[in-house]
């Protein structure tokens, strides 16, 4: 039995950091004993995650690919669950209008999918209570996320994020007054912008500093028009809730930006006609590049499980899954393979560029298939499409068009059509050599 004594402050607030407990074999209670007794039962004491982010974070269980089975077999006392409610704040609150569920059937179909399969699967690879605080909304940019303090610290951040929002609010303002006064139903009324801050205030802030053992993130989508500030932005971000909540470097997993094509419903033929470039393999590229700046971090590829026509792909256990392993690797320390291959450099030889890899895991794949999702180009710069070939634990890259190579790009477009893996089944993660350093 652990126990631990403080102080109360004037305004009945008070923080007790108990040692650090085993998991529990089965509920237990927790007493607080003071002026008032309070004793909450059912407690366990386990491994505490938080999944945020935007709109592929906050989808829900029963709308996601295959789910009915899996909600059926939901019920695990050993599984906690509690949802954040959506607020928006112009300043830190330090309240939570929510409980914990245990994990059922009932209590799960409207919870976030990816949270729930990467809960199921790190509580059964650890064999102890795993509680899980979703806390997301869709369509929310990461500066939403971010403390006015940190924000404001930053020169760039008061400039393009903060004064930034002041003029997009004056515009919408004008907007909404023009529409409000034609009176035109059929004219969709007017977004108004999001405000940097409220987020973090009303749905990050209160959470502080309850003990967790790290976080899982889903977004970018809202930033991809912003994707050089994201690999500061971004990785800021990280800075900001690990030293607001003063519990270290905690390990932070994210998921790298789902295959879409923004430009809907075309075919997969006029979609691979020719290579193209645009913002969404940008913000992939800064997500991977988070891992050079910030310790303990980890990306899960989801090359091979997107919707070209739908920004939301409903399969979802495949990317709960990456983010166990992830977990049971960076934040656990288990011997598992968790990440596919990621480009570590190129040479040249004659026409052919010769990619090497890391994270080969045995080796890649496919042997006995043509790779697809290349493109190289010359000294015009100008990529065509390429034939590639796995030697060993290399890739070689060539086209005819291109007699010396100088760059070779993967995947790079919003929907990539690739198959480059290692033999764990793990995707390759889109890359260019020619990516800005």
């Amino acid at each position: 039995m652990a126990k631990k004594v403080t102080t109360v402050a004037k305004d009945g607030k008070f923080t007790a950091k108990l040692p650090k407990l085993k998991a529990s074999a089965a509920p237990t209670t927790l007493k607080v004993t003071g002026k008032n007794d309070i004793t909450i039962n059912n407690v366990l004491v386990g491994e505490v995650w938080i999944a945020s982010g935007q709109s592929n974070m906050e989808w829900p269980l029963k709308a996601s690919y295959q789910s009915q089975k899996d909600i059926s077999n939901a019920a695990n006392p050993q599984i906690r669950l509690f949802t954040v409610p959506k607020n928006k704040q112009l300043k830190p609150v330090d309240e939570v209008k929510s409980s914990w569920q245990e994990c059922t059937p009932d209590s799960v179909p409207n919870f976030s999918a990816v949270a729930y399969y990467f809960g199921r699967d790190l509580q059964n690879a650890l064999n102890v209570p795993v509680g899980l605080i979703h806390t997301s909304w869709g369509g929310s940019p990461a500066e939403v996320w971010m403390s006015e303090e940190v924000l404001h610290a930053n020169p760039e951040y008061k400039r393009d994020v903060l004064d930034n929002y002041e003029t997009q609010q004056a515009n919408y303002k004008t907007a909404l007054a023009t529409w409000e006064k034609a009176n035109d139903s059929s004219k969709p009324k007017p977004n108004a912008p999001w405000r940097p801050t409220e987020l973090y205030n009303g749905m990050i802030a209160p959470l502080i500093p309850y003990a967790i053992k790290g976080a899982i993130w889903y977004q970018g989508e809202s930033n991809a028009g912003r994707h050089k500030q994201y690999r500061t932005l971004f990785p800021d971000m990280i800075k900001n809730w690990r030293k607001d909540w003063g519990q270290g470097d905690f390990t932070f997993l994210a998921v790298q930006l789902a295959p879409w094509d923004k430009s809907k419903k075309r075919p997969i033929e006029e979609i691979t006609k020719e290579p193209t470039d645009s913002d969404w393999p940008a913000l992939r590229e800064a997500q991977v590049y988070t891992e050079q700046v910030v310790p303990k971090y980890g990306l899960a590829v989801i090359t091979d499980v997107g919707d070209k026509d739908d920004i939301h792909p409903t399969k979802k256990q495949p990317v709960g899954a990456r983010l166990a392993l992830l977990a049971e690797k960076i934040a656990y320390g288990k011997n598992v393979v968790a990440n596919g291959p990621t480009f570590k450099s190129m040479s040249v030889k004659g026409n052919e560029a010769i990619l090497s890899f890391d994270n080969v895991a045995g080796g890649l794949e496919p042997k006995n298939e043509d790779l697809k999702g290349f493109a190289i180009a010359g000294e015009d710069n100008k990529f065509v499409w390429a034939k590639a070939r796995i030697e060993g634990n290399k890739v070689v890259v060539t086209a005819p068009s291109v007699t010396k190579p100088t760059a070779v790009r993967y995947g790079w477009s919003d929907f990539p059509v690739v198959n480059l893996s290692n033999k764990a089944g793990l995707p390759a993660s889109p890359f260019r050599t020619d990516a800005p350093k």
